[in-house]
Protein backbone atom coordinates (compact mmCIF):
# COMPACT_ATOMS: atom_id res chain seq x y z
CA UNK A 1 0.00 0.00 0.00
CA UNK A 2 2.94 2.18 -0.92
CA UNK A 3 1.97 5.59 -2.54
CA UNK A 4 1.13 5.57 -6.26
CA UNK A 5 0.49 8.39 -8.55
CA UNK A 6 -2.61 6.81 -9.44
CA UNK A 7 -3.94 6.95 -5.54
CA UNK A 8 -5.51 10.48 -5.73
CA UNK A 9 -7.23 10.07 -8.79
CA UNK A 10 -8.63 6.57 -7.98
CA UNK A 11 -9.88 7.60 -4.47
CA UNK A 12 -11.13 11.23 -5.86
CA UNK A 13 -13.20 9.24 -8.68
CA UNK A 14 -14.18 6.77 -6.11
CA UNK A 15 -15.67 9.21 -4.18
CA UNK A 16 -17.71 11.21 -6.41
CA UNK A 17 -19.24 7.80 -7.62
CA UNK A 18 -20.55 6.51 -4.36
CA UNK A 19 -23.17 9.10 -3.47
CA UNK A 20 -24.46 8.74 -6.65
CA UNK A 21 -24.41 4.80 -6.78
CA UNK A 22 -26.80 4.82 -4.29
CA UNK A 23 -29.69 7.23 -5.87
CA UNK A 24 -31.75 4.27 -6.83
CA UNK A 25 -31.45 2.47 -3.23
CA UNK A 26 -32.33 6.37 -1.79
CA UNK A 27 -35.27 6.56 -4.33
CA UNK A 28 -36.79 2.90 -2.72
CA UNK A 29 -35.85 4.03 0.68
CA UNK A 30 -37.92 7.28 0.47
CA UNK A 31 -40.51 5.52 -1.22
CA UNK A 32 -40.77 2.61 1.05
CA UNK A 33 -40.89 5.14 4.28
CA UNK A 34 -43.68 7.08 3.02
CA UNK A 35 -45.56 4.45 1.90
CA UNK A 36 -45.30 2.56 5.15
CA UNK A 37 -47.53 5.13 6.87
CA UNK A 38 -50.28 4.13 4.60
CA UNK A 39 -50.92 0.08 5.73
CA UNK A 40 -49.82 -2.93 4.88
CA UNK A 41 -51.21 -3.62 1.89
CA UNK A 42 -50.30 -0.39 0.16
CA UNK A 43 -46.73 -1.56 1.47
CA UNK A 44 -46.87 -4.95 0.06
CA UNK A 45 -47.83 -3.94 -3.31
CA UNK A 46 -44.89 -1.10 -3.26
CA UNK A 47 -42.42 -3.94 -2.66
CA UNK A 48 -44.19 -6.51 -5.80
CA UNK A 49 -43.09 -3.42 -8.19
CA UNK A 50 -40.32 -2.51 -7.29
CA UNK A 51 -39.08 -5.61 -7.47
CA UNK A 52 -39.68 -5.33 -11.10
CA UNK A 53 -38.66 -1.57 -11.40
CA UNK A 54 -35.51 -3.00 -9.71
CA UNK A 55 -34.74 -5.68 -12.08
CA UNK A 56 -35.69 -3.13 -15.49
CA UNK A 57 -33.01 -0.88 -13.31
CA UNK A 58 -30.35 -3.20 -13.10
CA UNK A 59 -30.32 -5.01 -16.29
CA UNK A 60 -30.36 -1.27 -18.41
CA UNK A 61 -27.10 -0.70 -16.49
CA UNK A 62 -25.21 -0.87 -19.98
CA UNK A 63 -26.69 2.36 -20.56
CA UNK A 64 -23.78 3.74 -17.92
CA UNK A 65 -20.90 1.24 -18.52
CA UNK A 66 -21.43 0.69 -22.41
CA UNK A 67 -21.39 4.99 -22.70
CA UNK A 68 -18.73 5.25 -20.15
CA UNK A 69 -16.48 2.82 -21.96
CA UNK A 70 -16.48 4.51 -25.14
CA UNK A 71 -16.58 7.77 -24.34
CA UNK A 72 -13.88 7.79 -22.03
CA UNK A 73 -11.59 6.31 -24.97
CA UNK A 74 -12.68 8.78 -27.51
CA UNK A 75 -11.76 11.44 -24.43
CA UNK A 76 -8.49 9.99 -24.09
CA UNK A 77 -7.77 9.90 -27.99
CA UNK A 78 -8.85 13.86 -28.24
CA UNK A 79 -12.02 12.71 -29.87
CA UNK A 80 -14.21 14.91 -28.23
CA UNK A 81 -16.33 15.20 -31.34
CA UNK A 82 -17.24 11.60 -31.76
CA UNK A 83 -17.16 11.45 -28.10
CA UNK A 84 -20.47 13.82 -28.64
CA UNK A 85 -21.75 11.73 -31.12
CA UNK A 86 -21.53 8.51 -28.47
CA UNK A 87 -23.71 11.00 -25.96
CA UNK A 88 -25.89 11.61 -28.59
CA UNK A 89 -26.97 8.01 -29.86
CA UNK A 90 -27.10 7.09 -26.13
CA UNK A 91 -29.93 9.57 -25.66
CA UNK A 92 -31.54 8.11 -28.92
CA UNK A 93 -31.27 4.48 -27.53
CA UNK A 94 -32.57 5.17 -23.90
CA UNK A 95 -35.26 6.56 -24.94
CA UNK A 96 -36.07 4.13 -27.57
CA UNK A 97 -35.24 1.26 -25.03
CA UNK A 98 -37.44 2.99 -22.29
CA UNK A 99 -40.00 3.65 -24.15
CA UNK A 100 -40.59 0.14 -25.23
CA UNK A 101 -40.10 -1.35 -21.96
CA UNK A 102 -42.79 0.83 -20.50
CA UNK A 103 -45.26 -0.14 -22.67
CA UNK A 104 -44.34 -3.30 -22.60
CA UNK A 105 -44.64 -3.73 -19.09
CA UNK A 106 -47.66 -1.68 -18.39
CA UNK A 107 -49.49 -4.16 -20.87
CA UNK A 108 -48.11 -7.32 -18.72
CA UNK A 109 -48.16 -5.62 -15.51
CA UNK A 110 -50.95 -8.04 -13.94
CA UNK A 111 -48.85 -11.27 -14.81
CA UNK A 112 -45.84 -9.67 -13.99
CA UNK A 113 -46.60 -9.16 -10.03
CA UNK A 114 -48.52 -12.74 -10.02
CA UNK A 115 -44.66 -13.95 -11.65
CA UNK A 116 -43.51 -12.04 -8.64
CA UNK A 117 -45.82 -13.48 -5.77
CA UNK A 118 -48.80 -10.77 -5.75
CA UNK A 119 -52.23 -12.11 -5.27
CA UNK A 120 -55.86 -10.46 -4.97
CA UNK A 121 -56.12 -7.14 -4.68
CA UNK A 122 -52.95 -6.67 -3.57
CA UNK A 123 -51.44 -7.64 -6.78
CA UNK A 124 -53.73 -4.99 -8.57
CA UNK A 125 -52.47 -2.30 -6.01
CA UNK A 126 -49.18 -2.74 -7.31
CA UNK A 127 -50.09 -3.63 -10.98
CA UNK A 128 -51.47 -0.02 -10.47
CA UNK A 129 -48.29 1.24 -8.97
CA UNK A 130 -46.18 -0.14 -11.59
CA UNK A 131 -48.21 1.10 -14.53
CA UNK A 132 -47.79 4.91 -13.36
CA UNK A 133 -44.20 4.58 -12.27
CA UNK A 134 -43.10 2.88 -15.94
CA UNK A 135 -43.91 6.73 -16.94
CA UNK A 136 -40.70 7.68 -15.89
CA UNK A 137 -38.61 4.95 -17.00
CA UNK A 138 -37.98 6.51 -20.13
CA UNK A 139 -36.12 9.63 -18.18
CA UNK A 140 -34.68 6.94 -15.50
CA UNK A 141 -32.75 5.17 -18.65
CA UNK A 142 -31.79 9.07 -19.88
CA UNK A 143 -30.06 9.45 -16.58
CA UNK A 144 -28.30 6.40 -16.82
CA UNK A 145 -27.22 7.34 -20.05
CA UNK A 146 -26.38 10.82 -19.14
CA UNK A 147 -24.39 9.28 -16.11
CA UNK A 148 -22.49 7.27 -18.38
CA UNK A 149 -21.05 9.88 -20.63
CA UNK A 150 -20.26 12.24 -18.18
CA UNK A 151 -17.87 9.63 -16.32
CA UNK A 152 -16.54 9.17 -19.16
CA UNK A 153 -15.24 12.38 -19.58
CA UNK A 154 -14.08 12.33 -15.81
CA UNK A 155 -16.61 14.61 -14.78
CA UNK A 156 -18.73 12.94 -11.97
CA UNK A 157 -19.49 16.00 -9.67
CA UNK A 158 -22.82 16.76 -12.00
CA UNK A 159 -23.76 13.95 -11.95
CA UNK A 160 -23.81 14.01 -8.35
CA UNK A 161 -25.16 17.46 -7.69
CA UNK A 162 -28.65 16.10 -10.26
CA UNK A 163 -29.50 12.97 -8.83
CA UNK A 164 -29.21 14.79 -5.33
CA UNK A 165 -30.88 17.79 -6.32
CA UNK A 166 -33.35 15.06 -7.65
CA UNK A 167 -33.49 12.86 -4.34
CA UNK A 168 -34.47 15.75 -2.67
CA UNK A 169 -37.21 16.44 -4.87
CA UNK A 170 -38.84 13.39 -4.89
CA UNK A 171 -38.85 13.31 -1.46
CA UNK A 172 -40.91 16.96 -1.00
CA UNK A 173 -42.66 15.94 -3.59
CA UNK A 174 -44.05 12.24 -2.38
CA UNK A 175 -44.98 13.94 1.51
CA UNK A 176 -46.92 16.61 -1.06
CA UNK A 177 -48.87 13.76 -3.04
CA UNK A 178 -49.10 11.33 -0.50
CA UNK A 179 -50.50 13.42 2.50
CA UNK A 180 -50.93 16.89 1.45
CA UNK A 181 -53.21 15.89 -1.66
CA UNK A 182 -54.25 12.88 -0.22
CA UNK A 183 -53.57 10.85 -3.26
CA UNK A 184 -52.03 7.73 -1.46
CA UNK A 185 -49.74 5.53 -3.96
CA UNK A 186 -50.79 7.07 -6.41
CA UNK A 187 -48.86 10.19 -5.13
CA UNK A 188 -46.07 7.74 -4.54
CA UNK A 189 -45.83 6.94 -7.72
CA UNK A 190 -46.81 10.24 -9.75
CA UNK A 191 -43.87 11.91 -7.40
CA UNK A 192 -41.21 9.99 -8.15
CA UNK A 193 -42.27 10.33 -11.98
CA UNK A 194 -41.76 13.84 -11.89
CA UNK A 195 -38.19 13.81 -10.24
CA UNK A 196 -37.01 10.85 -12.90
CA UNK A 197 -38.93 13.45 -15.41
CA UNK A 198 -36.26 16.65 -14.33
CA UNK A 199 -33.10 14.56 -13.39
CA UNK A 200 -33.84 12.95 -17.15
CA UNK A 201 -34.12 16.35 -18.50
CA UNK A 202 -31.46 17.85 -17.28
CA UNK A 203 -28.99 14.55 -18.25
CA UNK A 204 -30.37 15.23 -21.41
CA UNK A 205 -29.19 18.59 -22.08
CA UNK A 206 -26.24 17.99 -20.58
CA UNK A 207 -25.58 15.14 -23.42
CA UNK A 208 -27.03 17.39 -26.12
CA UNK A 209 -24.22 20.19 -24.59
CA UNK A 210 -21.46 17.96 -26.14
CA UNK A 211 -19.48 19.26 -29.25
CA UNK A 212 -20.68 16.60 -32.00
CA UNK A 213 -20.50 16.55 -36.07
CA UNK A 214 -23.95 15.27 -35.58
CA UNK A 215 -26.40 13.92 -33.60
CA UNK A 216 -28.99 12.23 -35.68
CA UNK A 217 -29.42 8.68 -35.33
CA UNK A 218 -26.05 7.10 -36.55
CA UNK A 219 -26.69 3.07 -37.19
CA UNK A 220 -22.96 2.33 -36.39
CA UNK A 221 -22.63 3.63 -33.14
CA UNK A 222 -26.20 2.52 -32.01
CA UNK A 223 -24.90 -1.33 -32.85
CA UNK A 224 -21.99 -0.82 -30.88
CA UNK A 225 -23.47 0.41 -27.79
CA UNK A 226 -26.53 -1.93 -28.14
CA UNK A 227 -23.88 -5.03 -28.75
CA UNK A 228 -21.75 -3.97 -25.37
CA UNK A 229 -25.25 -3.85 -23.60
CA UNK A 230 -25.63 -7.11 -24.63
CA UNK A 231 -22.97 -8.60 -23.10
CA UNK A 232 -23.34 -6.71 -19.94
CA UNK A 233 -27.09 -7.98 -19.56
CA UNK A 234 -26.11 -11.48 -19.93
CA UNK A 235 -23.40 -10.44 -17.30
CA UNK A 236 -25.78 -9.10 -14.87
CA UNK A 237 -28.46 -11.42 -15.71
CA UNK A 238 -26.72 -14.44 -14.71
CA UNK A 239 -25.31 -12.89 -11.33
CA UNK A 240 -29.11 -11.92 -10.76
CA UNK A 241 -30.08 -15.66 -11.60
CA UNK A 242 -27.69 -17.29 -9.24
CA UNK A 243 -28.89 -15.03 -6.62
CA UNK A 244 -32.58 -15.91 -7.45
CA UNK A 245 -31.72 -19.61 -7.45
CA UNK A 246 -30.07 -19.63 -3.96
CA UNK A 247 -33.29 -18.00 -2.39
CA UNK A 248 -35.86 -20.79 -4.39
CA UNK A 249 -33.85 -23.73 -3.39
CA UNK A 250 -33.49 -22.28 0.60
CA UNK A 251 -37.14 -21.25 0.83
CA UNK A 252 -37.76 -24.95 0.55
CA UNK A 253 -34.72 -25.70 3.45
CA UNK A 254 -37.08 -23.26 5.32
CA UNK A 255 -37.90 -20.03 6.44
CA UNK A 256 -35.02 -19.30 9.16
CA UNK A 257 -32.45 -20.37 6.76
CA UNK A 258 -34.37 -18.04 3.94
CA UNK A 259 -34.65 -14.88 6.37
CA UNK A 260 -30.92 -15.49 7.68
CA UNK A 261 -29.77 -15.53 3.92
CA UNK A 262 -31.81 -12.43 3.20
CA UNK A 263 -30.16 -10.26 5.94
CA UNK A 264 -27.12 -11.28 4.44
CA UNK A 265 -27.79 -10.89 0.71
CA UNK A 266 -29.08 -7.51 1.44
CA UNK A 267 -26.44 -6.40 3.63
CA UNK A 268 -23.95 -7.40 0.69
CA UNK A 269 -25.89 -5.70 -1.94
CA UNK A 270 -25.49 -2.29 0.40
CA UNK A 271 -21.15 -3.28 0.49
CA UNK A 272 -21.46 -3.34 -3.16
CA UNK A 273 -21.97 -0.02 -3.80
CA UNK A 274 -18.35 0.33 -1.83
CA UNK A 275 -16.94 -1.86 -4.01
CA UNK A 276 -18.80 -0.53 -7.30
CA UNK A 277 -17.35 2.83 -6.58
CA UNK A 278 -13.97 1.62 -7.36
CA UNK A 279 -14.77 -0.24 -10.73
CA UNK A 280 -16.47 3.04 -11.76
CA UNK A 281 -12.57 4.58 -11.36
CA UNK A 282 -11.64 1.69 -12.94
CA UNK A 283 -14.02 2.33 -16.02
CA UNK A 284 -12.73 5.73 -16.57
CA UNK A 285 -8.98 5.41 -15.86
CA UNK A 286 -8.61 2.32 -18.15
CA UNK A 287 -10.75 3.81 -21.17
CA UNK A 288 -8.96 7.16 -20.89
CA UNK A 289 -5.59 5.25 -20.78
CA UNK A 290 -6.33 3.16 -23.72
CA UNK A 291 -7.69 5.82 -25.88
CA UNK A 292 -4.65 7.76 -25.39
CA UNK A 293 -2.21 5.01 -26.03
CA UNK A 294 -0.27 4.32 -23.21
CA UNK A 295 -0.69 0.48 -22.35
CA UNK A 296 1.83 0.81 -19.30
CA UNK A 297 -0.47 3.26 -17.68
CA UNK A 298 -3.64 1.34 -17.98
CA UNK A 299 -2.15 -1.49 -16.80
CA UNK A 300 -0.19 0.09 -13.63
CA UNK A 301 -3.54 1.67 -12.68
CA UNK A 302 -5.71 -0.35 -13.04
CA UNK A 303 -2.98 -3.35 -11.15
CA UNK A 304 -3.62 -0.31 -8.12
CA UNK A 305 -7.22 0.03 -8.20
CA UNK A 306 -6.83 -3.94 -7.60
CA UNK A 307 -4.51 -3.22 -4.37
CA UNK A 308 -7.45 -0.43 -3.18
CA UNK A 309 -10.37 -3.02 -3.99
CA UNK A 310 -8.88 -5.44 -1.90
CA UNK A 311 -8.05 -3.30 0.84
CA UNK A 312 -11.29 -2.00 1.06
CA UNK A 313 -12.32 -5.81 1.35
CA UNK A 314 -10.17 -6.60 3.93
CA UNK A 315 -11.47 -4.01 5.78
CA UNK A 316 -15.05 -4.74 4.96
CA UNK A 317 -14.61 -8.82 6.08
CA UNK A 318 -13.06 -7.27 9.21
CA UNK A 319 -15.76 -5.11 10.43
CA UNK A 320 -18.14 -7.82 9.68
CA UNK A 321 -16.55 -10.86 11.35
CA UNK A 322 -16.23 -8.40 14.41
CA UNK A 323 -20.18 -7.80 14.41
CA UNK A 324 -20.78 -11.27 13.93
CA UNK A 325 -23.19 -11.04 17.12
CA UNK A 326 -24.22 -7.92 16.71
CA UNK A 327 -25.29 -7.26 13.19
CA UNK A 328 -28.27 -10.29 12.59
CA UNK A 329 -29.83 -8.92 15.83
CA UNK A 330 -30.61 -5.66 14.36
CA UNK A 331 -32.64 -6.87 11.88
CA UNK A 332 -34.80 -9.55 13.28
CA UNK A 333 -35.67 -10.87 17.14
CA UNK A 334 -36.42 -14.28 15.72
CA UNK A 335 -33.69 -16.55 17.63
CA UNK A 336 -33.41 -19.34 14.89
CA UNK A 337 -32.93 -16.72 12.11
CA UNK A 338 -30.16 -14.87 14.47
CA UNK A 339 -28.33 -18.62 14.86
CA UNK A 340 -28.69 -19.15 10.86
CA UNK A 341 -27.20 -15.51 10.21
CA UNK A 342 -24.31 -16.41 12.63
CA UNK A 343 -23.49 -19.59 10.62
CA UNK A 344 -23.31 -18.06 7.79
CA UNK A 345 -22.01 -14.94 8.27
CA UNK A 346 -18.03 -15.74 8.52
CA UNK A 347 -18.85 -16.35 5.20
CA UNK A 348 -20.33 -13.63 4.18
CA UNK A 349 -17.60 -11.95 5.55
CA UNK A 350 -14.94 -14.15 3.74
CA UNK A 351 -17.02 -13.02 0.46
CA UNK A 352 -15.52 -9.87 0.68
CA UNK A 353 -12.22 -10.82 -0.31
CA UNK A 354 -12.64 -11.99 -3.90
CA UNK A 355 -15.54 -9.67 -4.35
CA UNK A 356 -14.06 -6.29 -3.77
CA UNK A 357 -11.10 -7.51 -6.22
CA UNK A 358 -13.85 -9.19 -8.85
CA UNK A 359 -16.09 -5.93 -8.96
CA UNK A 360 -12.40 -4.28 -9.53
CA UNK A 361 -11.60 -6.30 -12.32
CA UNK A 362 -15.30 -5.91 -13.81
CA UNK A 363 -14.91 -2.43 -14.24
CA UNK A 364 -11.33 -2.52 -15.41
CA UNK A 365 -12.33 -4.54 -18.47
CA UNK A 366 -15.48 -2.95 -18.83
CA UNK A 367 -13.41 0.33 -19.28
CA UNK A 368 -11.26 -1.41 -21.70
CA UNK A 369 -14.60 -2.57 -23.92
CA UNK A 370 -13.70 -6.12 -22.81
CA UNK A 371 -17.64 -6.89 -22.33
CA UNK A 372 -17.99 -10.30 -24.48
CA UNK A 373 -15.42 -11.62 -22.54
CA UNK A 374 -17.01 -10.69 -19.24
CA UNK A 375 -20.37 -12.10 -20.67
CA UNK A 376 -19.12 -15.80 -21.53
CA UNK A 377 -17.15 -15.40 -17.35
CA UNK A 378 -19.66 -14.74 -15.61
CA UNK A 379 -22.57 -17.36 -17.65
CA UNK A 380 -20.27 -19.95 -17.04
CA UNK A 381 -19.28 -19.25 -13.61
CA UNK A 382 -22.54 -19.39 -12.76
CA UNK A 383 -23.22 -22.49 -14.70
CA UNK A 384 -20.83 -24.04 -12.26
CA UNK A 385 -22.43 -22.02 -9.21
CA UNK A 386 -26.54 -23.61 -10.05
CA UNK A 387 -25.72 -26.99 -9.51
CA UNK A 388 -23.97 -26.86 -6.42
CA UNK A 389 -26.91 -24.37 -5.55
CA UNK A 390 -29.15 -27.05 -5.87
CA UNK A 391 -27.06 -29.60 -3.95
CA UNK A 392 -27.26 -27.25 -0.94
CA UNK A 393 -29.12 -28.63 1.84
CA UNK A 394 -28.52 -25.36 4.37
CA UNK A 395 -27.86 -21.71 4.22
CA UNK A 396 -23.86 -22.62 5.04
CA UNK A 397 -23.33 -24.53 2.15
CA UNK A 398 -25.61 -22.27 -0.05
CA UNK A 399 -23.00 -19.68 1.05
CA UNK A 400 -20.19 -21.79 0.46
CA UNK A 401 -21.19 -22.66 -3.05
CA UNK A 402 -21.64 -18.53 -3.23
CA UNK A 403 -18.21 -18.13 -2.11
CA UNK A 404 -17.20 -20.49 -5.22
CA UNK A 405 -19.28 -18.85 -7.41
CA UNK A 406 -16.97 -15.12 -6.73
CA UNK A 407 -13.47 -17.57 -7.23
CA UNK A 408 -14.54 -18.73 -10.10
CA UNK A 409 -15.60 -14.84 -10.89
CA UNK A 410 -12.05 -14.27 -9.95
CA UNK A 411 -10.26 -17.03 -11.55
CA UNK A 412 -11.41 -15.69 -14.79
CA UNK A 413 -11.09 -11.81 -14.24
CA UNK A 414 -8.03 -12.30 -12.83
CA UNK A 415 -6.84 -14.83 -16.13
CA UNK A 416 -8.06 -12.03 -18.38
CA UNK A 417 -6.47 -9.18 -16.60
CA UNK A 418 -3.05 -10.86 -16.09
CA UNK A 419 -2.93 -11.95 -19.98
CA UNK A 420 -3.65 -8.43 -21.39
CA UNK A 421 -5.37 -9.48 -23.66
CA UNK A 422 -7.75 -6.52 -22.55
CA UNK A 423 -5.17 -3.62 -23.61
CA UNK A 424 -6.12 -2.58 -27.21
CA UNK A 425 -4.98 1.06 -27.55
CA UNK A 426 -6.36 3.58 -29.99
CA UNK A 427 -9.96 5.50 -30.19
CA UNK A 428 -11.61 2.54 -31.78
Amino acid sequence: MRRSPHDREILRLAALALPALAAEPTYLLVDTAIVGHLGTRELAALALAATVLGALTALCNFLTYGTTAQVARLHGAGEHERAGEVAAQAVWLALAIGVVLAGACAALADPLMALVGGSGETAEVAARYLRLSLLGLPFALLALSGQGFLRGVGDLRTPLVVVVVANAVNAVLEVVLVYGLDWGLDGSALGTVVAQAGMGGAFAWLLLRAPAVSRRPQPAILRRLARMGVHIVVRTGSLLASFTVASAVLARVGEPSLAAHQIAFQLFVFLALVLDAVAIAGQVLTGRALGAGDAEGAFAAARRMCVWAFAFGALLALVLLATTSVVPGLFTGDEAVVERAEELWPLFALLQLPGAVVFALDGILIGAGDTRYLAWAMAASSAVFVPLALLADSVVEMWWALVALMVLRLVATGWRFASRRWVVLGAG
